[in-house]
């Protein structure tokens, strides 16, 4: 009878598939909570909205883009390697926290505002971008920068989105100013297009969006005020799941994914940000 040799080469070769698997079962077995749930699932389920430029909208494919979709792709980067494993669930903004909370998404990226109240019913990540009231100026208007607007006093006359607070939050830093509050977004714009309006106080993301795709009709005021941090939520009580969305967005906002987010920055806002400082790990 003739004895069997096995070649050293498949051998190696059964030993590598061997120690992956093992390598893939160990960390999958670590994993706990949701991150256990959606590695074994295989996608990622993300709620979001479709309506909203930059962040969240369809473009002329019927796909959905924006700054909260990259953010999303990268935590399926990270999750699988893969930024296509991701599905997302369009909400309504009043559906944010419900779908967190029934266990119908395992996240919300939607230029959520990160405060106090919320923070009671759901677990908010790092920030993964810093808002806050810009000036969209028209080239063709009479003033030229925020510094000319305010020495004009009220004669400045600043169109902006109806809401609670929208008066008192253009004379935070225009205390002088003429406000004019409109019911829907694009008339603030056509407001100052007609002459009607010398600037529109909206989203500081909303001008930095304007300004890149209508470089010659619009311009950015030069000044930013009412910071709110943006980040996604997920359900309270999960700190694995939490530090593992954390450690993906730290990477990407200051690490070795930095590329994609820097990239996503200037594609929706029209800025080109600084790299990451090498050495002290300072934001």
């Amino acid at each position: 009878m003739k004895k069997k040799y096995f070649i050293p080469a498949v051998l190696a070769s059964i030993s590598l598939v061997a120690s992956s698997l093992l390598a893939s079962t160990s960390a999958n077995a670590a994993a706990t909570g949701t991150l256990a749930d959606v590695l074994a699932r295989g996608k990622l389920i993300v709620g979001t909205g479709s309506g909203n430029a930059p962040w969240h909208f369809k473009d002329a494919s019927g796909n959905l883009v924006g700054m909260d979709i990259d953010i999303a792709r990268m935590l399926a980067k990270g999750l699988f390697d893969d930024e296509s494993k991701v599905e997302f669930v369009q909400q309504t903004s009043d559906s944010r926290i419900p779908n967190i909370l029934t266990g119908k998404i395992d996240i919300t990226c939607q230029f959520m505002t990160i405060n106090a109240a919320r923070a009671q019913q759901v677990a908010f990540t790092t920030p993964y971008y810093r808002e806050g009231i810009g000036l969209l100026l028209s080239k063709k208007g009479k003033y030229k920068s925020f510094a000319e607007l305010k020495a004009a006093g009220s004669k400045a006359r600043i169109s902006i989105l109806q809401n609670v607070g929208a008066e008192e939050g253009v004379h935070e830093a225009l205390p002088q100013a003429k406000v004019l509050q409109f019911s829907d977004v694009p008339l603030i714009y056509s407001a100052i297009d007609s002459g009607r309006a010398d600037a529109a106080a909206t989203d500081q993301s909303s001008v930095g969006w304007m300004v890149a795709q209508f470089p010659k009709k619009y311009a950015d005021g030069g000044a930013g005020w009412h910071p709110m941090n943006y980040g996604c939520a997920l359900k309270q009580g999960d700190q694995v799941w939490l530090n593992f969305i954390n450690q993906v967005l730290n990477e990407a906002i200051s690490g070795d994914a930095y590329p994609a987010y820097a990239a996503s920055f200037k594609k929706w806002f029209g800025v080109t940000l600084p790299s990451p400082h090498i050495g002290y790990p300072r934001p």
